[in-house]
């Protein structure tokens, strides 16, 4: 067995295990420092919403063009008189993306373009897209975001209770903040692809959630009826059970978006890979961090809250007091059969009084 695999066996066995529960303050700064970033990014910089949203014209030159991008920006905004977007392609064509053109406007910037860029216009490809159908899609996804959040928390709420869901919403929300932020503060665009990457986030990050809050609900069954564990280091026997699976189905998924971002849109130039594969990679690596460290401890959190929770405690911390001062092994255990070893110590439970019985008398006779 390899060395994670063998890890991984002993935290689900509980031989091992990290406290996750119990240092939550620092992972819940961590991730309001990270938001807060994000909202920042968001308020300042905004996001640089792709021309299927705003709508403007999209041309693109014959390939193995000798100008650069920065001429190429420089061509476009003289003769639009708005910033434009260029792209080096694969195969050395430039794409020029310039938002707020119409039909009319667009025929003139390509006669100019096509000009500085010394082509016959023809050879220059022209599409013009219409912000109505930016704002369409837009809206549907507004919408589909909003039923998925709604539909998400109906779910939780049944299958287990109503405290996972919100604890889920909130890991949900705190995915598509950094998402977007990241988005802002890199200055990528946002295309219908980032769209469809962000939904497909939100299913990811879900999955790994709900696999923690199911190990978690198997465990907390009849959690009153014992007094070994509280509710919180059963929740944290629950991650470090699953911990493993969820380093190993992140990298997996990792991996082959790894390759779309830095391979393809970054060696490759092929740009428009980048919309789609920068919300999947940040997505899933937030989804991952956001199932193990907000959403699993918040649920922690509520659930101590409860007065069958608080009283449970009591009970468990007592009886470690009482075990601890005592003068003998100290044990966690409760009112199973499991925990029914003998905690007290005296004559019968000492190993050499077990043969005085037999044998000689306290005088020196023998029976």
């Amino acid at each position: 067995m390899s060395k994670l695999g063998s890890i991984g066996a002993r935290l689900h066995r509980g031989e091992i295990s990290y406290d996750f529960i119990g240092k939550r303050k620092i992972w819940y700064g961590v991730s309001i420092l990270i938001t807060i970033t994000a909202i920042l990014g968001l308020a300042v910089r905004g996001l640089n919403m792709s021309i299927d949203f705003q709508g403007g014209a999209v041309f693109t030159t014959p390939t193995n063009m000798s100008t650069s991008i920065a001429q190429a920006e420089s061509y476009a905004k003289d003769a639009s008189g708005h910033e434009a977007v260029v792209q080096k392609l694969g195969n050395g064509s430039l794409r020029i993306q310039v938002a707020g053109l119409d039909t009319a406007k667009s025929d003139q910037v390509k006669e100019s373009l096509a000009k500085d860029l010394k082509l016959n216009p023809e050879k220059l490809a022209a599409d013009l897209v219409g912000p109505s159908w930016g704002q369409e899609i837009a809206n549907k996804a507004w919408e589909g975001l909003a039923i998925f959040m709604v539909l998400v928390v109906i779910y939780l709420a049944i299958a287990f209770e109503w405290r996972m869901a919100v604890a889920a919403l909130v890991a949900l929300i705190h995915d598509i903040t950094i998402t977007t932020g990241i988005y802002a503060l890199v200055g990528f665009e946002v295309s219908p692809g980032t769209i469809i990457g962000l939904l497909t986030i939100l299913g990811y990050s879900l999955y790994d959630t709900v696999v923690v809050f199911d190990s978690l609900k198997e465990q907390t069954k009849d959690i009153t009826k014992q007094t070994r564990f509280t509710y919180s280091e059963i929740a944290n026997r629950s991650i470090n059970g699953t911990l493993v699976r969820s380093i190993n189905t992140t990298v997996v998924a990792l991996l082959p978006v790894a390759g779309l971002l830095f391979i393809g849109g970054g060696f490759l130039g092929a740009g428009d890979l980048n919309d789609i594969s920068l919300s999947l990679f940040v997505g899933l690596a937030a989804g991952a961090y956001s199932s193990i460290f907000i959403a699993t401890p918040l649920v922690a959190d509520l659930k101590e809250r409860e007065p069958a929770m608080k009283a449970l405690t009591k009970r468990i911390m007592a009886k470690r007091a009482q075990a601890a001062s005592e003068d003998g092994p100290v044990t966690a255990g409760g009112d199973d059969a499991e925990d029914a070893a003998p905690a007290v110590v005296g004559p019968r439970n000492q190993p050499s009084s077990r043969g005085r019985g037999r044998g000689r008398q306290a005088g020196g006779k023998r029976r």
